[in-house]
């Protein structure tokens, strides 16, 4: 169902010129438009739209002993540069070493803007992007907060606590 709404609904994706971003451009290049430029880090994708961003990294990026400084640097400018930001970890197979790497970068950066999500192909990079950016879009995020609102006034005209609390004129 994701995938036949995606082809209806069309985006500018700015795309980082690094090698990394080249097959994900390629998918993103067949639905919607896509700029490559220089001036945004490298390993990012950037819907303007939608005012989201994605920073891939693959988890061999990140030493053994996980100090890997300039990785933790070039996040943290992602972060200060994109106020809705998403970090992608990429990784074929998530095993004991991957978790460990995947929940040490989520401590590190708690509590910050930066969303941490375990990608394992090119196709679910794409498909997570789409749908994060998709929603986040503003006709869509409009849509979707009426929907939530209306869930809501059915949910409390349906309440049997509401009703309760009408009976007895609270």
């Amino acid at each position: 169902m994701a995938s036949d709404t995606n082809t209806s609904w069309k985006t500018t994706v700015i795309i980082s010129t690094s090698p990394q971003c080249d097959e994900p451009s390629q998918i993103l290049a067949q639905q919607h438009r896509v700029r490559r430029s220089d001036n945004i880090l490298s390993s990012s994708f950037v819907f303007p739209l939608s005012g989201t961003a994605f920073l891939l990294v693959t988890l061999e990026e990140f030493s053994a002993k996980l100090e890997n400084t300039e990785l933790f640097e070039r996040i943290e400018k992602f972060m200060e540069v994109h106020r809705n930001s998403f970090l992608l970890l990429q990784a074929p197979v998530y095993g004991k070493r991957e978790w460990d790497i995947f929940s040490s970068v989520q401590n590190r950066f708690l509590g910050c803007n930066l969303r941490v999500m375990p990608v394992h192909s090119t196709a679910d990079v794409v498909k997570g992007m789409l749908i994060i950016a998709k929603a986040t879009s503003k006709p869509n995020v409009e849509k979707l907060r009426d929907q939530m609102s209306l869930a809501c006034a059915q949910i409390v005209d349906h309440s049997p606590v509401w009703g309760m609390l009408q009976e007895i004129q609270f």
